[in-house]
């Protein structure tokens, strides 16, 4: 898992709680990085879900709920880091079906070596998408975070309804979003 998820995770810590409580929990979880990450390395997944398990016994926010917060975090530092991705999207359902043939096509081209979940798009109708979401990593919660922030980033209200999918080899869960008047 690419190096980035892991400094969004610590930043959106230290605004939350502090650079010291996230440091005290940094040393007492097992990681073989001790807690250091480098935005463009890669980390096992196990050391995210350790560090979002263990925000999550300090803060008292459920680890499922602490995901999905999480996914709205990382969806606005993507806004301001990759704003190209953003400016010819009408609206959210256009955003949340590029992320596949778009968005992860330009980031293979600079990370090669990325694992990157797969989405399948449909569309219902014009206010009304189908996303499946697949991975061998347990970010389901984190998903619909990012869902929800590419709603609330192009400024709707929406209805996100949410079927869990996963089998033996894969995480893998349906978003039905409807957007609003």
């Amino acid at each position: 898992m690419k190096g980035i998820v892991f400094v969004e995770l610590i930043r959106m810590a230290e605004t939350v709680i502090g650079e010291e409580a996230v440091d005290t929990i940094l040393d007492q979880c097992d990681l073989s990085t001790d807690g250091a990450y480098s935005a463009v390395g890669n980390y096992p997944c196990a050391e995210l879900i350790t560090l979002v398990e263990a925000l999550s016994k300090h803060t008292g926010t459920p680890s499922a709920e602490l995901q999905r917060l999480f996914g709205k975090w990382m969806h606005e530092q993507f806004v301001t880091n990759y704003p190209a991705f953003f400016t010819d999207k009408s609206d959210a359902l256009a955003m949340l079906s590029a992320i596949e043939d778009e968005v992860h096509v330009e980031v293979r081209k600079l990370y090669p070596d990325a694992e990157l979940p797969r989405f399948e798009t449909e569309h219902i109708a014009s206010d009304e998408l189908r996303m499946v979401y697949r991975s061998p990593r347990p970010l389901s919660d984190f998903c619909h975070g990012l869902v929800e922030g590419c709603v609330d980033h192009f400024g709707h209200r929406a209805d996100i309804r949410r079927k869990d999918l996963s089998g033996a080899d894969e995480h893998a869960c349906a978003f039905t979003i409807h957007l609003r008047e």
